[in-house]
């Protein structure tokens, strides 16, 4: 018996976090982590800099920019002037920089796990939100529309509440939803409906309630305005970072 939960019978779906992602299918997989592993990818490819995703900045993940030469990005907090971190702020000052390990427990993790099960996996914030929709257009048997090609999903990562359970992030929600907005669908899940409804009812008030809600709130009160900025530039990155071999974001 086929799971409810897998939304099943649309091309196009929608969920939140790691047990989403791995509920709710799809053959290509937009991955939004808006407050800021994703917009720190795009702002990275826009660069040109490759990033390596790693779910936990730790010993390892020392040890793993070692082996594919590349700059392991330090914790927002812990980052002085040279640096780079999850703050796509010192990405964009960033100077001399090819690869990044990039850790994250959400984004990336998520990212990783789509990516060893099959998916092609893109990394999409409202940066490049239809930047990514039209290149997912592009991809072999999607142009059709049609149900029975590759199925498109978008996976909201969220955020975490001191409980480890999952904190919906409506910024998260805004930007996969503006992506599914930008597909064009009309064979989308109800779930996936909702998201596109979430986004359009924002899309003109974007930048200001992106900097008024929780995530950018809390960013901002931490010292990171920027970073919400950043976040806020919809539709301003042609970039589409693709997860390759499930080691590597590479913009296409």
């Amino acid at each position: 018996m086929t799971s409810p939960y897998v939304q099943s019978g649309f091309g196009v779906g929608f969920d939140w976090g790691p047990v989403g992602a791995e509920v709710v299918a799809g053959d290509i997989v937009a991955v939004v982590d808006v407050l800021s592993f994703t917009t720190a990818v795009t702002v990275a490819a826009d660069l040109g800099i490759e990033v390596y995703p790693y779910q936990w900045r730790d010993e390892t993940a020392a040890t793993y920019a070692e082996q594919w030469g590349a700059k392991l990005a330090v914790g927002r907090s812990e980052a002085g002037p040279g640096d780079v971190s999850l703050s796509p702020a010192t990405i964009r000052r960033a100077e001399g920089v090819n690869r990044l390990v990039l850790p994250s427990p959400n984004g990336s993790t998520i990212a990783k796990q789509l990516s060893d099960g099959g998916a092609t996996v893109i990394a999409v914030s409202l940066r490049n939100r239809r930047a990514a929709a039209d290149w997912v257009k592009k991809q072999p048997g999607v142009e059709s529309g049609r149900q029975s090609g590759p199925k498109v999903v978008a996976i909201a990562a969220g955020e975490r509440w001191k409980d480890g359970s999952l904190r919906p992030a409506v910024e998260d929600l805004w930007g996969a939803g503006g992506f599914l907005s930008a597909l064009g669908r009309h064979d989308l899940s109800p779930e996936a409906r909702a998201a596109v409804a979430a986004y359009d009812a924002v899309a003109d008030e974007l930048p200001d309630l992106l900097h008024e809600c929780a995530g950018g709130r809390e960013l901002t009160q931490y010292g990171y305005p920027e970073d919400v900025a950043i976040a806020a530039e919809v539709d301003e990155s042609t970039s589409v970072p693709v997860l390759e071999d499930g080691t590597m974001f590479r913009s296409t």
